[in-house]
């Protein structure tokens, strides 16, 4: 499965640097920053801006929101979900690119 003599931090640092991986949190970076910015603005209306990012960084942003109201919370729970499935999309991503090239 894994390489003996590989730690956490370093399988980590692997899957978090693929370019899946990257891709993925850079949009969601862009959808919180765009959020943000919506939100920040003087409406009349509620802004359902915020879902936005929740729905990206599902399922760990879900549990997170439980956490007490407040930005700062809000802006945590995506940054974490958001770390969460970048990290399992970079090991999937580095798990079917090491079997293609087995099966050569």
């Amino acid at each position: 499965m894994t390489r003996p003599g590989r730690s956490l931090p370093r399988r980590l640092r692997h899957a978090l640097c693929d370019i899946a991986a990257l891709v993925y949190l850079g949009l969601c970076a862009a959808l919180l920053i765009w959020a943000l910015a919506v939100s920040a603005g003087e409406t009349e209306d509620a802004s359902l801006a915020g879902v936005i990012p929740l729905l990206a960084t599902a399922p760990v942003s879900f549990v997170l929101i439980l956490l007490p109201d407040s930005p700062v919370m809000f802006v945590l729970a995506v940054v974490l979900g958001a770390l969460v499935n970048a990290t399992v999309i970079g090991w999937c991503s580095r798990a079917l690119r090491r079997g293609a090239e087995t099966s050569r």
